[in-house]
């Protein structure tokens, strides 16, 4: 970690601790101010020349300078935690009152303890004066100096250059995909297993040849099986045997699968699925089972397996898998390996192809498409010159041209630039013999926070996906991220930063374009390493290294095997312990018991899925804690009472502890979470108190009951965002509750479910409460998703959903079912009583789901009115409410006319005979999938419908309204496309033979409207003579009138 980082974010923190505030908590301290004072003047004149001791550190023979660094960089840390204890100590003086012998005198004995704890940090704090004393004395033997570089302004924009990878490697990118297909190969050759390594120095862009030939879509076809595995620095046969294995099962035949699930004797029976067969794979623990398996699963298959970044130079441990994948696999598979090492490539008997360095103009097209982007011509002809010497200085390295491409495209004018080529990081040789000379020049250049934030990514292994939301949460929990705004936009803005330098690549993004994933290039995490030269560490179960020399401060523990003796070589000083399990290995009692004990400066723990059973109460030690992760572990049943003590916590993830049921009764105490990650539980009870968490923005479920947390707690809580579950509604007790809760003041809740199953959360008076929530609640206006069980409301009478407008699904939770019945549930009614149902203004809306109970309940059996208003993208109608008996009118106001191109469709004719009132008003914007009216025998089957309204449907013609034999009320409006009414509106044929029976059309009109018809020119004459009629109940005496009156009709209509 970068020293001055370090002593920057302490100075902060002595700055930042107000006057008042010690004052106050220390005035029992003798010249404790005066200890704070000091330590302060001493931080400061050591910043000040802290950026030429990190640059003298790299220089051939400074060994003294690093120590010296070293030391400093303890100090600070041990600094760091004791101003940490004394605000933790203030921040818990101030959440627990102070007990008193009478209403205004504090007990003696609170007086004593506290006075004792704040002289105990004053000693700390004096102790560690005379540390650094002696350290900033000894920087006058070094002659450092005060470098006056100013830091570039962050650039404005966060948006990402598409770099072409495959630039300057078009001709190599070919010849490697032709050694694969054995393209221009003799035959006996191409034949048998073929091995290809590609060689080169690191950052001459061998990872990028190679995935660009592995993604190649000839290459995808030829192989039967495609495995790719990051090896780096550790050999590890069995790992990549299993890795192998993994990759080969997961994409096999269904007998394949099974075949070796049965040779699996001790796993028969365990394994259904793909994931758990892997699962299985990762448990065997013997070299030669691993092996069998996998020759069973490749044996005749064409794979290409690519190995990145090898450096074993022992045959040894590579002779017995090679030996394998030679006899098994089909021919013209081929291994394709990349090294920076040759002798790498020799031994493992590979075909060497080097990759060599770019051209100096392919070099230079890479370096200025970067450094220039968003310039102007006149800016690229003054750099053009500076440019290319600055280009040459990379040698045709891709990696450092991108890098330093990234960080000269920050310098807007040409001192920057001269800066950039004159510097003397140059001429370090310490940096890997010059590799990282172009990675200095964006490191030095960055300000002490971003240096902290990359530096600290050292800690992950090789090749890992890093997730850019658990790493913005890690810096936010070591204390990196600093400013005025929300810590995790800061923490946005510093990926945005390192990304836009090229310190971070292959991204994965979501589908709206943001980046959820990232890794490091090996190059770039080599140099991490090189910076923390061990204050960051990656440890295998089984890894001989170790972190008892105490300068490891961040570690991230991968447990491979059943034995956890390296949980034992952490540290005290440990800031960061994030361990990797995946299930496989536990960690007991007794080991957590030890943890806790030792490790009481740590800030980050992670022990997701590790099958811990129980939390012991000694976690309330670790009062540094920031972020505590104990997800996923399935026999976790309870939390201890303790952990309310770690006031400090920002986040506390307990996802995936199925069986945890309850929460501690003090967790009103972390007034500091941001984050409480409780899904995928079994919570059946929240206590009371949670009002006070006002800086909370994640809450996936919130539990009401009648003893603990009331849905009224929610008030304060306007931080909200994302998913929010709410259950036991049983236990809301009034209106007053629901409105307490302010839900439509949470702005940033997307996805809201609203639960009262008296099976899960115990409720009183059946689902009365259900009612007094429905009435009184107000979503959010940001809402995309709501889960709400309307159908299990008994008495509901009307619905009105309106303004739901990111909505796009109304699926089966609407009615308060359960995705399934089995064939021995009984019969269930959704919206037993419901009449009216209204949706409007939903302008996301696309599906309303389909939904059968076939023989066991019934949908909405009392439903008489429908309206859909202003849903533009719903296309359908769900058959259960089509064919509901009961549906008197049905209305579609300014929605897609595609719904009601389908309303009228011969496939709803069979549904739709029981209406009596219809009305339709066609799309008012857009109108791109005009109405098509059916065939005549359309009106056949609506023997019921008596009223019906047409409005803005944009049609040329009318459909035969006349065969309708009950209609009594036509009104058409808004029908700008009609030229002319024709017989067809009769419903009768152009031409009735002789032989015709009577024929009366409209036979029971009696009210007949037209209103804005702009375009209609023509009224088509017809006559029945003797053989029928032609509205014969429309009264003749306002016959004219009904005909030629214009009538003043409004757009918007309520359903009384």
């Amino acid at each position: 970690m970068a020293a001055d980082a370090i002593v920057s974010a302490v100075l902060e923190k002595l700055t930042s601790i107000a006057l008042d505030e010690i004052e106050k908590e220390v005035r029992l301290v003798i010249n404790v101010r005066r200890e704070v004072d000091k330590l302060r003047s001493n931080f400061r004149a050591i910043k000040a020349i802290l950026e030429d001791a990190e640059r003298q550190q790299l220089e051939k023979g400074k060994v003294n300078v690093r120590d010296w660094l070293d030391k400093l960089k303890g100090v600070s840390y041990d600094i760091d935690n004791a101003l940490d204890e004394w605000r933790t100590a203030i921040l818990k003086s101030e959440l627990e009152p102070e007990p008193k012998v009478c209403s205004f005198v504090p007990s003696p004995s609170y007086c004593f303890n506290r006075g004792k704890l704040l002289l105990k940090t004053a000693h700390k704090i004096q102790a560690l004066n005379e540390r650094l004393d002696v350290i900033a004395n000894e920087r006058e033997r070094y002659g450092f100096k005060v470098l006056n570089s100013e830091k570039p302004k962050r650039d404005e924009t966060t948006s990402f250059i598409d770099v072409a990878e495959v630039m300057g490697r078009v001709e190599d990118k070919e010849r490697i995909v032709n050694m694969l297909l054995n393209k221009g190969r003799n035959e006996e050759i191409g034949s048998k297993l073929q091995m290809i390594s590609l060689v080169g120095i690191g950052g001459i862009g061998k990872t990028t040849l190679a995935r660009l030939a592995f993604n190649n879509e000839e290459v995808k076809s030829h192989f039967d099986a495609k495995i790719w595995l990051c090896v780096s620095d550790t050999f590890n046969e069995m790992k990549i045997a299993k890795d192998i294995l993994k990759f080969v099962i997961g994409n096999a035949d269904k007998d394949v699968i099974e075949f070796v699930v049965e040779k699996m004797d001790k796993l028969r029976g365990a394994i259904t699925e793909k994931e758990k067969l892997r699962d299985a794979i990762e448990r065997l623990d013997k070299l030669e089972d691993v092996l069998q398996y996998l020759k069973t699963s490749i044996e005749g298959k064409k794979f290409l397996l690519v190995l990145d970044d090898v450096w074993t130079e022992e045959y040894g441990k590579w002779d017995q898998l090679k030996h394998l994948l030679l006899s098994n696999g089909s021919q013209g598979s081929k291994i394709l390996v990349t090294t920076r090492k040759e002798g790498v490539a020799r031994v493992m008997g590979c075909e060497l192809f080097e990759v060599g360095q770019l051209s100096e103009e392919e070099g230079w097209s890479l370096f200025s498409e970067i450094a220039f982007f968003g310039r102007s011509s006149d800016d690229r002809r003054n750099l053009e010159e500076i440019g290319r010497k600055i280009a040459n200085k990379c040698k045709g390295l891709p990696l450092a041209l991108k890098t330093l491409g990234g960080l000269l495209r920050l310098k807007k004018d040409i001192i920057g630039w001269q800066t950039v080529l004159e510097s003397e990081v140059w001429k370090l040789r310490e940096a890997e013999e010059g590799l990282f000379h172009p990675l200095m020049f964006s490191y030095f250049d960055l300000p002490p926070h971003l240096k902290q934030c990359f530096s600290y990514c050292a800690i992950f292994p090789k090749d890992y996906v890093i997730e850019k939301k658990m790493l913005i949460e890690l810096w936010m929990a070591q204390g990196f991220l600093k400013g005025t705004q929300d810590m995790e936009m800061v923490g946005e803005n510093n990926f945005n930063d390192l990304s836009m330098r090229f310190l971070f690549q292959d991204f994965e993004m979501d589908k709206n374009g943001s980046i959820i994933k990232c890794k490091m290039h090996d190059m770039v995490h080599d140099f991490a390493m090189f910076l923390t030269r061990g204050e960051c560490l990656t440890m295998g179960s089984s890894s001989s290294i170790q972190c008892s020399n105490g300068k490891t401060r961040h570690l991230f523990l991968m447990m491979q095997t059943e034995e956890t003796t390296a949980i034992q070589t952490c540290t005290e000083n440990l800031h960061t312990l994030l361990i990797e399990s995946n299930g496989r290995n536990p960690i007991s009692h007794i080991e957590l018991l030890k943890l806790f004990d030792k490790l009481k400066c740590l800030r980050i723990l992670k022990c997701s899925d590790s099958r811990i059973k129980k939390c012991p109460k000694q976690i309330g030690k670790l009062i540094h804690l920031r972020h505590l992760d104990l997800s996923k572990n399935e026999k976790l049943k309870e939390l201890p009472e303790a952990v309310c003590d770690l006031h400090n916590l920002l986040i506390l993830d307990i996802s995936g502890c199925y069986r945890l049921k309850r929460l501690p009764h003090r967790m009103g105490n972390l007034i500091n979470l941001l984050h409480l990650r409780n899904e995928r539980t079994a919570l059946e009870f929240m206590p009371k108190g949670l009002e006070k968490l006002t800086s909370l923005k994640t809450l996936n479920v919130f539990v009401v009951t009648h003893k603990g947390a009331a849905l009224s707690d929610l008030g304060n809580l306007n931080h909200l965002c994302g998913t929010l579950i709410i259950g036991g509604l049983g236990s809301v007790r009034d209106q007053r509750e629901v409105e307490k809760a302010q839900l439509q003041n949470k702005k940033g809740i997307t996805n809201l479910t609203l639960i009262s199953d008296p099976n899960v959360f115990p409720m009183s008076q059946a689902n009365k409460p259900l009612s007094i929530v429905f009435e009184a609640l107000k979503p959010p206006s940001g809402l995309e998703t709501l889960e709400f069980p309307l159908g299990k409301l008994p008495s509901l009478k009307s619905l009105r959903v309106d303004g739901m407008r990111k909505v796009k699904k109304v699926g089966v939770e609407f009615l308060g079912i359960e995705m399934s019945l089995s064939p021995s549930s009984s019969s269930v009614v959704a919206f037993p009583n419901l009449k009216t149902l209204w949706f409007s203004r939903m302008q996301e809306w696309e599906e309303w789901e389909e939904w059968d109970f076939g023989s066991k309940g019934e949908i909405m059996p009392c439903l008489s009115s429908l309206a859909i208003d202003d849903c533009p993208k719903l296309k359908k109608l769900p058959n259960y409410i089509l064919r509901n008996t009961t549906l008197q009118q049905l209305s579609i106001y300014d929605s897609s006319d595609a719904l009601t191109s389908n309303l009228l469709n011969e496939d709803y004719r069979p549904h739709v005979s029981c209406i009596a009132n219809m009305d339709v008003e066609g799309e008012k914007v857009g109108h791109t999938n005009p109405i098509v009216w059916p065939s005549p025998s359309w009106t056949t089957p609506l023997t019921n419908l008596k009223k019906i309204l047409i409005m803005d449907c944009h049609v040329e013609h009318f459909p035969p309204l006349g065969k309708l034999p009950s209609l009594e009320s036509l009104m058409v409006a808004w029908m700008w496309k009609v030229k002319k009414v024709g017989v067809e509106f009769l419903g009768i044929e152009m031409s009735l033979s002789t032989s015709s029976s009577s024929v009366v059309a409209f036979p029971n009109l009696k009210t007949l409207k037209f209103d804005d018809m702009e375009e209609w020119e023509e009224w088509e004459e017809w006559d029945y003579g003797s053989r029928g009629e032609i509205m014969p109940r429309l009264r003749k005496k306002k016959k004219k009138e009904a005909i030629f009156r214009l009538f003043v009709i409004f757009s918007f209509f309520m359903i009384l």
